[in-house]
């Protein structure tokens, strides 16, 4: 039982972490690294960092448009995906719209 305890602190604080606490200016550059994000957040849903589907879609050569994933990253969907809006700036939306056009198979 302690160790699920301890798993699931750990679990949580790696995702804490790897989305800033505090909304960003708008025209504020992203230091994001979008990597990590997938590694410890995006990652429970999109696996293999997107290229596959997993509890959400595969991300990899996805049809949606740049506006539809930048909305639904900042507003989420109920019961299916968590709002970032208010963690990630445009720059840091931006910078995730990049990774995802860029992704190959491995």
């Amino acid at each position: 039982m302690k160790n699920l305890i301890l798993c699931s602190a750990v679990a949580i604080a790696a995702m804490v972490s790897a989305v800033p606490a505090v909304a960003q200016p708008a025209d504020q550059a992203s230091h994001l690294d979008v990597n990590q994000l997938f590694a410890t957040t995006c990652g429970w849903c999109h696996s293999d960092g997107g290229r596959v589907a997993g509890k959400g879609p595969q991300l990899m050569n996805t049809k949606r448009s740049d506006d539809f994933i930048r909305y639904r990253i900042k507003h989420g969907k109920e019961g299916a995906m968590p709002a970032f809006g208010s963690t990630l700036n445009d720059a840091d939306i931006d910078k995730i719209i990049q990774y995802i056009r860029a992704l190959k198979p491995e």
